[in-house]
């Protein structure tokens, strides 16, 4: 596979389509933690927060782009793909809004709400045991069975250049909303796994900013992409490993890697223990119940990590909410 020329202008035609379906996710200013942070009056903190679409995460933006792309090779066939969670509601979303049957392939260890929201949206769910995927291969197998038993059209979560762009419309309506203000991003922070939502932010973010800061967050356990920018080469684990289980992809996306390498600095690695503190701190400070990959941005900051000096704004990803309740008291009670 030859990663495709991505552009900015792909961005922008891919805002055209997710407008038919949803409206922007809100930007969020968070007075408490620019005071947390100690920031001077003149700098704001601002969280993008996906939780807010009709699938609680980012993932809908990639899928319906991805859709309205395929639909003429879709025809009567179903979908596959193969999901944590998140992606698997987002492209079930999708085939709703344009009436394709979607199958997923997911974890039978996936929180209960991703199930739920997937299968509400009219996706059939075929399990696999993701402790084991590093020895069988399950995954792959299931996902890549369906496609040919079944001959199925598949849509990857991340690793798709429409993919990307759906989710780069997130950053430009970040870009909107500041330039209207007459803002400045001095730092963005955003999740990275696969690296379709960092791939597809980066680009807005980099066009409009061209001086900001873009940094990259993951889990101990799952840092393949500060491993492959140290290694200026895309680095696979075998198993990864965190509580944060929407970041837990093998390695980045061949079409995701150019972007991030020219475009991210660097990615900063936290402990899961800071990313349960940064879940209690959303709930106690925003009304916020995030999943840990949605909470990990901010764990970066409160952890004090990373160079914030400059004089811009600080732009921090929430990439979703979707956490089944026990679990998030389970994470949450620290003492």
């Amino acid at each position: 596979m030859t990663p495709a020329n991505i552009s900015i202008k792909n961005v922008r035609e891919a805002a055209a389509v997710l407008r038919e379906h949803l409206g922007p996710a809100p930007l969020v200013r968070s007075y408490p933690l620019e005071k947390e942070l100690g920031l001077p009056p003149h700098r704001r903190v601002w969280l993008k927060d996906y939780g807010w679409t009709p699938v609680g995460s980012f993932k809908l933006m990639g899928a319906l782009n991805w859709m309205a792309h395929n639909l003429e090779q879709i025809g009567n066939r179903p979908v596959v793909a193969h999901s944590s969670g998140n992606f698997a509601s987002g492209i079930a979303f999708a085939g709703m809004r344009y009436g394709k049957r979607v199958i997923v392939v997911m974890p039978k260890s996936a929180p209960k709400v991703k199930w739920e929201r997937t299968t509400a949206f009219g996706a059939q769910v075929r399990n696999y045991d993701i402790l084991t995927d590093h020895l069988t291969g399950d995954r792959e197998r299931m996902t890549r069975e369906i496609v040919e038993g079944e001959q199925a059209l598949r849509a990857h979560p991340y690793d798709d250049p429409h993919v990307i762009s759906g989710n780069g419309v997130g950053g430009l309506e970040i870009v909107d909303d500041l330039l209207e203000q007459g803002r400045v991003i001095s730092h963005f922070f955003c999740p990275v796994s696969g690296g379709g939502l960092m791939a597809g932010h980066a680009l807005p973010i980099a066009d409009a900013f061209p001086n900001a800061k873009i940094i990259g967050v993951e889990p101990t356990g799952a840092d393949d992409f500060r491993q492959s920018l140290a290694a200026c080469k895309r680095v696979r684990l075998d198993r990864p490993n965190s509580i944060c289980d929407g970041l837990l992809s093998y390695d980045v996306g061949e079409h995701n890697w150019p972007i991030l390498q020219r475009l991210v600095g660097q990615s900063l690695v936290i402990e899961d223990l800071a990313t349960r503190k940064a879940m209690r701190w959303m709930y106690q400070h925003h009304g916020l119940r995030c999943e840990p990959s949605g909470a990990i941005g901010v764990a970066a900051l409160l952890s004090q990590q990373g160079n914030l000096d400059g004089e811009g704004d600080l732009v921090v990803i929430v990439s979703g909410r979707n956490v089944d309740e026990l679990a998030f008291q389970n994470w949450i009670e620290l003492d």
